[in-house]
């Protein structure tokens, strides 16, 4: 959520910069600055009510000492006045406060002056490539049929338990996934990253947090009855440890990193590119986030994006990393850097990792801060990245690594599989 102050002292500037983005905030900036004018006023109107309410109130007891009966009653009828004032004030404050905290809310966070201009995916830009393109034999096949081939994962036996988007693993495929959730686990913590175990399950506050709520509601499994989410990734819970927390400058940087089960409703996504791993509704993912001083944070992003592009070269796949425009961004990042795998089977890019700079976006609704050496409070700012999401990455590794005999599983993931290829043959 933007601070107030950044709306109020620079609202052209902040209605030029969402524009980046592709929304107008020319009404909302300018109705929020309203709206707390309106709140201040009001907020000033119930001090001076209040203030004239407890010095008539003295009053009365002097009055009554003096014997000057009539005064002191009046006195009292004004006190009540004043209260029933005061009453209708505060309910107009709590309007005023809620009505602006909602109109908050409707504006995303502001781009960074690095954000390359654009309205579609099309328009992002490649900062740098990587790998080698596999060259694969006559007849090879999308990694939805080398699934049923060797009998690793079952879309339809999902389907049955189930519904569409929520696979079954079995023998090589399970070992293949518990075997990246491990090597990607490894990798971040020999990098710094402290690993946790969070809930798959959060409240509202912790959706709000990080942004998930209210723009992402529809995006996200409700557990109605007791007003639970299901997470549609690690950053919601693990961000959220940090809510309402003042850490000292000396405890930054947090790095975290967590495996957790993803739930993603995906409505509206249909066709041909959501076919097999390509776009599920219930995925696992391996993520990594850091609270860091303000000055730090676009050094740690560079940090973070050179640590996935270090995970996903041991993986020997073929890679890109894309810097997002304006258009194609999340309401709550400031700067993100996508990573995607080369599909060769299927000939197309596939995302694997988003890595983001929300800035103080995420900690504003966080209440998270930091004390700087003179005592007082600043907002972090606060990042995360996929390290990395898997189903994108098994259908890369299944469809570049398929040859005649089988498929060869990556050097560097031999020793969490415990084979070399799959064949067919029970893992």
């Amino acid at each position: 959520m933007l601070t107030l102050k950044i709306i109020r002292e620079q609202t052209a500037a902040v209605v030029a910069r969402l524009s980046v983005k592709g929304f107008d905030a020319k009404a909302i900036a300018y109705e929020i600055v309203a709206l707390d004018d309106e709140r201040k006023a009001t907020q000033t109107a119930l001090d001076a009510n209040l203030a004239q309410q407890n010095a008539t109130a003295k009053e009365i007891g002097t009055l009554m000492k003096q014997g000057n009966r009539e005064a002191a009653e009046a006195a009292k009828a004004s006190v009540a006045q004043l209260k029933t004032l005061s009453a209708e004030l505060e309910q107009k404050l709590t309007a005023a406060e809620r009505l602006l905290n909602d109109k908050l809310t409707l504006l995303p966070n502001l781009p960074s002056e690095q954000v390359p201009a654009g309205k579609t995916a099309e328009d992002n830009v490649v900062v740098r490539q990587g790998g080698n393109m596999p060259t694969l034999q006559s007849g090879a096949m999308p990694h939805w049929e080398l699934a049923k081939k060797y009998d690793i994962i079952d879309f339809e036996l999902g389907n049955k338990l189930t519904g569409a988007g929520f696979p079954v693993y079995k023998g090589a495929g399970a070992r293949l996934q518990r075997a990246l959730i491990s090597f990607f686990l490894d990798e971040n913590t020999a990098a710094g990253y402290r690993e946790v175990m969070p809930p798959h399950m959060v409240n509202a506050e912790s959706g709000f947090g990080t942004g998930q709520l209210p723009d992402k509601e529809g995006q996200m499994y409700h557990v109605t009855a007791d007003d639970f989410y299901l997470i549609p990734t690690a950053e919601v819970p693990v961000t959220n440890i940090y809510r309402d927390v003042i850490l000292n400058a000396g405890e930054l940087p947090v790095k975290l990193t967590a495996y957790t089960p993803c739930f993603r409703r995906e409505a509206g996504s249909y066709g041909k590119d959501v076919r097999g791993l390509n776009r599920l509704h219930q995925f696992d993912k391996v993520e990594i986030v850091r609270i860091e001083l303000p000055e730090n944070s676009y050094a740690a992003l560079e940090g973070m994006v050179e640590h996935v592009e270090g995970i996903v070269k041991k993986l020997e796949l073929p890679y890109r990393i894309l810097k997002l425009c304006g258009g194609d961004m999340s309401f709550t990042s400031a700067l993100t850097f996508d990573f995607e795998v080369y599909s060769a089977a299927q000939q197309k890019w596939l995302e694997v990792s988003s890595v983001s700079n929300f800035e103080s976006f995420q900690a504003n609704r966080l209440k998270c801060r930091y004390r700087t050496e003179d005592k007082k409070t600043q907002l972090v700012h606060t990042l995360n990245g996929s390290s990395l999401a898997l189903p994108r990455i098994v259908a890369a590794l299944l469809e570049n690594n398929q040859t005649e005999t089988g498929i060869r599983i990556p050097q560097a993931l031999r020793r969490y599989t415990g084979f070399e290829t799959i064949d067919g043959r029970e893992a």
